[in-house]
């Protein structure tokens, strides 16, 4: 009995310890999106509360290009990327262009939450997400993870871990023209 709860050990460790940092870990390995895909999924419908007490629903930016980013106050790679976002956002809002940003801050707390995006200075639209109902519904696997919806509402990219701002913009350019599957 004792030889098998010394071979257990490092296996709970593994998955205790280990695998929740891999899941915020930061890799180019990680980064995976589905282009050309040859059957786009609808992007699942959700309401919110912005922290700043707006009420959003997706379906209210239908004929816009939409990025979605789950994120946490927690995980580096997630605060890191909020400057690629916010730069990205800013490109796109001086453009006049048709596209919004909405950040979903995963399992964290509102405080935490309201001071990572005041620390970053970040000025698009987030929420949090109250009992993971809305990571649940888009089947996220850790944080950072992208997701870019097109104007007819389909996912058109999907993005784990960090992405640059270059292919964030091209993504979402692809989305404009309507380039997406």
């Amino acid at each position: 009995m004792k030889l098998l709860h010394a071979s257990i050990k490092p296996i709970v460790i593994f998955f205790v310890v280990i695998m929740p940092i891999l899941a915020c870990t930061y890799s180019d390995d990680l980064m995976m999106f589905n282009e050309n895909s040859a059957e786009q999924a609808s992007a699942p419908d959700f309401i919110v509360t912005t922290f700043d007490g707006q009420t959003v629903q997706l379906n209210d930016f239908r004929g816009k290009v939409v990025v979605l980013n789950f994120w946490a106050g927690w995980c580096v790679p997630c605060l890191t990327q909020l400057t690629t976002l916010q730069a990205t956002w800013e490109q796109y809002q001086s453009q006049n262009s048709d596209v919004v940003f909405i950040g979903i801050a995963y399992a964290d707390n509102n405080p935490s939450s309201i001071q990572s995006l005041a620390d970053y200075s970040v000025t698009y639209l987030n929420a949090p997400d109250i009992g993971t109902q809305i990571s649940d519904a888009y089947g996220i696997t850790g944080v950072p993870e992208t997701f870019v919806i097109d104007r007819h509402g389909n996912i058109a990219e999907h993005a784990i871990g960090d992405v640059t701002i270059s292919h964030l913009m091209e993504w979402v350019d692809s989305a404009l023209e309507g380039d997406t599957p």
